[in-house]
């Protein structure tokens, strides 16, 4: 099993900042992808940034140029940094991971979330 530990969530004023912070453990023999999703209350579940182990990086289009994110496959975990943040921005975010166990079989890992909430 895989298992996904977020953390870094709150509540931050508009303009503000945050970073997130997920690690991965379990029966990881190597990480293919790691990213973040989010979902805002009544809307579906959206894709905020994805980074690959072949170094490919995509962002939604909203995120471009206030979020980063960054991964260290070494050491199985994924940051994202979010500056600039908009009220809209609120949501609960969720940790995903592409993993390769030591089965060698794919695995869709999901954290459990955690809620970044930004006042106007």
């Amino acid at each position: 099993q895989v298992q996904l530990v977020e953390s870094g969530g709150g509540l931050v004023q508009a303009g503000g900042s945050l970073r997130l912070s997920c690690a991965a453990s379990g029966r990881i023999s190597r990480i293919n992808a790691m990213g973040w999703y989010r979902q805002a209350p009544g809307k579906q579940r959206e894709l905020v940034a994805r980074s690959t182990g072949m170094g490919s990086i995509n962002y939604a289009d909203s995120m471009k140029g206030r979020f980063t994110i960054s991964g260290d496959f070494a050491k199985n975990t994924v940051c994202l940094q979010m500056n600039s943040l908009k009220p809209e921005d609120t949501a609960v975010y969720y940790c995903t991971a592409d993993v390769k166990d030591y089965g060698f079989n794919t695995v869709d890992a999901w954290g459990q979330g955690t809620q970044v909430t930004v006042s106007s």
